[in-house]
């Protein structure tokens, strides 16, 4: 008959094992119907019984080498209520017994017959007896001792033949009786039958096992199953480690036993807090009993109010863990619950490295603050303060013209700062209706109102977490939303519409703006707590017309910058420079640098051809001449002037005290738009006022 290697180390584990067990005669019928079944299972064949055959057989059940075993009678019995793996019994049924007593009648006729059965007598063949015409004794047993003595007390009684399993065969043999084997062919055939059927799905069922163990065993969370009376059954070295715990090297990975009861607080500790002055690690308590009493409370709490336990923050161990409890629902009923937890610092870096890997490409600072082309002292200025200014996280606010370069700023600043790498999110207040803005600001949960994304969706600031937000045109946020801008500023928080709780960010903002909001909070148009919440850091960009001396190098780098655009080379680009040269020094500029680009866009369009005739008329196409200053004592044409009045531009190259003060009255007492009237910064125009 195949037989298992001697060494569990070489065992085959292809195919389930199945152990036959026997002490005596039934061994020679599993050796005729075992080869039957040679190329499903593979057999060990143990010819001991009890506690030997226990011994015999644990290690190969510890090596998973044996699936199932199948033996008989009292042997049968005590190797089940011994062994961790299923034991089939060969069963005797009432025609195994009724052919038996025929063959014994037959053989030896006239002849008391004994019937010795394991456990039970049959009260039922009892009845029979007179009607079988058979003298017929029964004794039952369930030790190797009371086969012996069941024997010797039929012989007493004066039968001549045993019926029984192999010992008692043996036992009276020895007596000089005569026996018959009780176990059929049959019988034992049946038992093949079921013991691998058996083996099959045990062996399939410990592959799942092992399987799910070994992924559980390699997860990051740590992960612990308790049953439905709260003992552990499993755990996995990642819930050790993380609730400081060693790994007990008795217990098979991510298996302990199911004999630990749960652990827990004390009862005077409130629900979901274990004492703190009781150490996890304590050597009078085995593992499992540590990790039970560990997340004890938590189990206690899930089966008092019925409800899990979802990413909840608790501190286990000294350490700050996320925290999952879960009931485990099988067929409709609860039969236990799962631990998870996870590190909360390992958590925070996945969802910075999500933030970072799934952050969209235009979402990134493109420009340095060595972008800004000049070499003013105003621009000088703007550079010192904007390095100040990125080496904190302050917020700050950006004022100046339009078209001053204010984005380019906070770019510059962004990619100055440590949070370089990191999102950068622009948004214009101006830019969309006031619904609108709080979705985008502040993202959305699925069904927060008509037509929201399914699944909902994140917000501007979530998106820009761990980087900056631009801003852009803070002056023209409606009133609504400045409260709750104001709160994101505060608590570093926002809430979704539709949500239940707020979502902590780590965001910089900078702001921009061209209107003057110490003006706009006089109005009451902007809330003051706003303002001063935003007005940290404020740097002020000053507008071309102001730093004249930087003109022409930023429009040669602009050009240069355009010149593959446009096919330009370098001897257009030149012809170009040389063509706008009186702008440079004369034009007021009030679109700044964003009127410079757009108009060094036109001349490259239109005098790049070298046939081009700059002498020609181009009144129509360079207007911006007809608007500068022709005279360097600052007099004006009537045609300047009415250009001037009609862009809000003053071309006068020194307003008197007299021009500021009609400008201030004439705008209401607003600074800004007096210093765009006049053509000055509000720089020049507060120095004006304090002369």
């Amino acid at each position: 008959m195949p037989t298992f290697t001697s060494s569990v180390a070489n065992a085959n584990p292809g195919r389930p094992g199945v152990a036959l067990v026997s002490i005596s005669r039934l061994q020679s019928l599993c050796e005729t119907v075992a080869p039957r079944y040679a190329e499903r299972v593979r057999f060990l064949s143990v010819r001991e019984g009890y506690d030997a055959a226990v011994a015999a057989l644990q290690a190969y059940v510890d090596a998973g080498s044996v699936d199932v075993v199948l033996a008989a009678g009292s042997n049968g019995a005590y190797l089940r209520d011994n062994l961790s793996v299923p034991v089939v019994m060969v069963k005797v049924n009432g025609f195994d017994v009724l052919s038996a007593i025929t063959r014994a009648t037959i053989t030896w006729p006239g002849v008391p017959i004994g019937l010795v059965l394991h456990e039970t007598i049959s009260h039922e063949l009892a009845d029979l007896s007179p009607w079988l015409n058979v003298g017929l004794k029964q004794r039952a047993y369930r030790s190797p001792d009371e086969v012996r003595r069941a024997v010797e007390t039929l012989a007493a009684e004066g039968c001549g033949v045993i019926i029984g399993p192999g010992m008692a065969c043996d036992f009276a043999q020895q007596a000089g009786m005569e026996s018959v084997f009780l176990y059929s062919l049959g019988a034992v055939e049946e038992a093949f039958e079921r013991a691998v059927e058996l083996a099959r799905v045990s062996r399939q069922k410990e592959s799942k096992r092992v399987r799910l163990n070994t992924i559980v065993a390699h997860l990051r969370e740590g992960v612990a199953a308790f049953d439905e009376a709260g003992q552990l059954e499993a755990v996995n070295p990642a819930m050790l480690n993380l609730l400081g715990l060693d790994a007990p090297k008795e217990v098979p990975l991510g298996h302990v036993s199911k004999e630990v009861p749960l652990g827990g607080a004390p009862k005077e500790v409130p629900l979901g807090h274990a004492p703190k002055e009781v150490p996890l690690r304590d050597r009078d308590e085995d593992v499992p009993a540590q990790v039970a009493r560990a997340v004890g409370p938590l189990l206690r709490e899930t089966l008092v109010h019925d409800l899990p336990i979802d990413e909840r923050i608790e501190q286990i161990g000294g350490r700050a863990l996320i925290v999952n409890c879960v009931p485990i629902v099988e067929q409709g009923a609860r039969s236990g619950t799962v631990v998870t937890v996870q590190d909360a610092l390992v958590a925070q870096r996945i969802d910075r490295s999500l933030r970072t890997s799934q952050r969209p490409r235009h979402l990134v600072a493109r420009h340095q603050l060595d972008d800004l082309i000049g070499a003013s002292p105003a621009l000088e200025r703007v550079r010192r303060l904007a390095r100040a200014g990125a080496a904190h996280d302050a917020t700050v606010l950006l004022t100046g013209e339009s078209g001053t370069g204010k984005e380019l700023v906070a770019q510059g600043i962004h990619n100055a700062s440590r949070r370089r790498g990191n999102p950068f999110v622009a948004f214009n207040c101006a830019a969309l209706p006031e619904g609108l803005i709080e979705s985008e600001l502040f993202g959305h949960e699925e069904g927060a109102f008509t037509g929201a994304r399914r699944g909902g969706k994140p917000g501007l600031f979530e998106i820009a977490h761990t980087g900056t937000i631009f801003l852009d045109e803070i002056g023209e946020m409606p009133a609504a939303l400045q409260s709750r801008l104001l709160r994101v500023l505060q608590e570093r928080e926002v809430m979704k519409l539709g949500a239940g709780r707020a979502t902590p960010v780590d965001v910089r903002v900078i702001a921009a703006t061209h209107r003057d909001l110490h003006a706009l909070v006089d109005e009451g148009a902007f809330r003051a707590d706003l303002y001063f919440r935003l007005n940290l850091l404020q740097i002020e960009l000053p507008p071309l017309r102001e730093r004249r001396g930087d003109v022409a190098p930023l429009a040669r780098h602009l050009l240069s910058r355009g010149a593959l655009q446009y096919g330009l080379p370098e001897a257009a680009q030149e012809r170009v420079l040389t063509f706008l040269a009186p702008l440079f020094a004369h034009y007021a500029w009030p679109g700044n640098v964003r009127e410079l680009e757009n108009l060094l866009a036109r001349a490259a369009i239109y005098l790049g051809d070298e046939a081009a005739d700059a002498s020609q008329d181009l009144q129509g196409v360079f207007p911006e001449f007809g608007r500068m200053k022709r005279a360097a004592d600052g007099a004006v044409t009537a045609r300047e002037a009415d250009s001037a009045a009609a862009n809000g531009v003053l071309t006068r190259a020194t307003p008197a005290r007299e021009d500021v003060m009609r400008a201030l009255e004439q705008s209401g007492g607003n600074r800004a738009a007096a210093s765009r009237a006049l053509g000055i910064g509000r720089t020049t125009l507060w120095r004006l006022l304090k002369d």
